[in-house]
């Protein structure tokens, strides 16, 4: 089940939210100080300029007559931002000197103060105008003095470009440090999917809340609530296939026997077909009663974890379940064989050994055709001990293979007789001991090519024996 993706402003890693919305914080709270220093800033170095025009221009007006201004070049006036002296005539038409003689398309304000101007020659910009007070004498100069608009702004600019780096700067250590708190944080998360992740299915049991952060210990608890009525569903189920295949067994084992004892009064014909479904029914039966008694002993809560171990060697207990399970060979007249080229030792208990080597086979006999074959093969593979069932049955399609180890489920279109347990009974009994089995199609494997199945259990490391001699069955 794929997991949809959030919404860009909005993604599902809680991680990822954090740093999207702490990087929008920092430029925005950056963007803002800079504005803010821009206007603050510029409003001070707006007045101060302007007191500084106004003492050039008292400075010039003082004089009589006026001295002459110094002289300007463009770059000084344009982006250094030199004041601009104008000397007119009283009457202010007539400019008689200028710092700066291309700004002469500046007339003289008609009121006296601050102003502002714009020009086109010698190029586009704004100018601050200053223009000093007529003098005492009706034949005085006037004095005006400009500054050009854009270097004040450009000063302001970058005074709140400095102002707003320094958080610029140090977004990249709060990211690393945020990064840092939330992976702290986020293990015990990681420890608590850790814990989920280990509980087993039929024995689940309560997650610690030692290390849970507080926001997520709702979460937990309710999920401890979950798995309180889980178990207690599992037991309900259970205590439900003990009781029934308890109470099922010894009507059924009555049956059996006296279906035995009728044998020999069955008249032969039609009748005898019939008595023959009827025994095998009745066989079927009971094999699905052994199999829910040994389902209900695997899932008991009080089934220790690791039961008493014993080394078995599992080239002798590969042939007794051959030669057990020989009956039911010749009765489907399936051709059975072993061979073992290695003797490896287990360290468990051969009981529950038996149980995953006798289901393999048993579900290879049943599904394997009559007049078929079924190889069972200890040997090695890749320096690890493993081993092989093999049938030329019809296989298992590729839509149903991950699903045969559920219990109850059967592969449409099986043949009759069995129960969809077996398989499920030996992956668990092989997971208590640290085997692993393995089931795919021969013509995937290549194992001898055709169809058919095969069931691999890879049995541990440590079973590895001194290979022994190539003995046939």
């Amino acid at each position: 089940m794929s997991v949809a993706p959030g919404r860009w402003w909005r993604p599902r890693s809680l991680r990822t939210q954090l740093l999207f919305w702490l990087v929008t914080l920092h430029l925005a709270a950056a963007a803002l100080t800079a504005w803010f220093t821009f206007v603050a800033y510029g409003d001070l170095v707006h007045n101060a300029l302007d007191e500084q025009m106004r003492l050039v221009a008292d400075s010039y007006a003082g004089g009589d007559p006026p001295r002459s201004p110094r002289p300007l070049d463009g770059n000084a006036a344009l982006v250094r931002g030199a004041f601009v002296v104008q000397i007119w005539s009283a009457d202010g038409r007539t400019l008689r000197a200028s710092s700066w003689p291309p700004l002469a398309v500046v007339p003289l304000q008609p009121q006296p103060g601050f102003g502002d101007a714009r020009t086109d020659a010698p190029a586009p910009s704004r100018w601050r105008v200053f223009t000093a007070e007529a003098g005492p004498r009706a034949d005085q100069p006037r004095v005006q003095v400009l500054q050009n608009e854009d270097y004040r702004r450009r000063r302001a600019l970058r005074r709140a470009l400095l102002e707003g780096l320094p958080i610029a700067l140090l977004l990249p250590l709060a990211l690393l440090i945020l990064w840092l708190i939330v992976s702290a944080a986020s293990r015990s998360l990681r420890a608590v999917a850790r814990d989920v992740a280990s509980q087993d299915e039929r024995r689940p049991t309560e997650l610690s809340l030692a290390r849970v952060p507080d926001e997520i210990a709702p979460l937990v608890q309710a999920f401890n609530q979950l798995l309180s009525r889980v178990r207690s569903a599992f037991a309900t189920q259970r205590r439900f296939v003990q009781d029934a295949a308890h109470e099922l067994r010894t009507p059924m084992a009555a049956i059996g026997l006296q279906i035995e004892n009728l044998r020999a009064h069955v008249p032969a014909g039609e009748a005898t077909e019939r008595f023959n479904q009827l025994e095998a029914g009745v066989t079927r039966a009971q094999h699905l009663i052994e199999q829910l008694l040994s389902l209900s002993r695997q899932d008991a809560p009080g089934r220790p974890l690791a039961p008493s171990r014993e080394a078995v060697d599992i080239e002798t207990l590969l042939r007794e379940s051959v030669s057990q399970l020989m009956v039911l060979a010749d009765a489907r007249r399936v051709d059975i064989g072993f061979e073992g080229s290695i003797a490896p030792v287990v360290q468990a208990p051969a009981a529950e050994l038996r149980s995953v080597f006798d289901n393999l086979i048993d579900n290879a006999l049943r599904y394997a055709p009559e007049g078929g074959v079924v190889d069972v093969r200890l040997h090695e593979v890749d320096g690890h001990a493993v081993v092989d069932v093999l049938d030329n049955g019809p296989g298992i399609p590729g839509s149903s293979i991950g699903r045969v180890f559920d219990r109850f489920f059967r592969v449409p279109g099986a043949p009759a007789g069995g129960s969809g347990l077996g398989l499920a009974i030996a992956r668990t009994a092989a997971e208590r001991h640290g085997l692993r089995i393995e089931l795919r199609n021969r013509d995937e494997a290549e194992e001898g090519g055709g169809p058919g199945l095969l069931a691999r259990v890879h049995l541990p490391p440590a079973a590895l024996a001194a290979p022994a001699p190539l003995t046939p069955g």
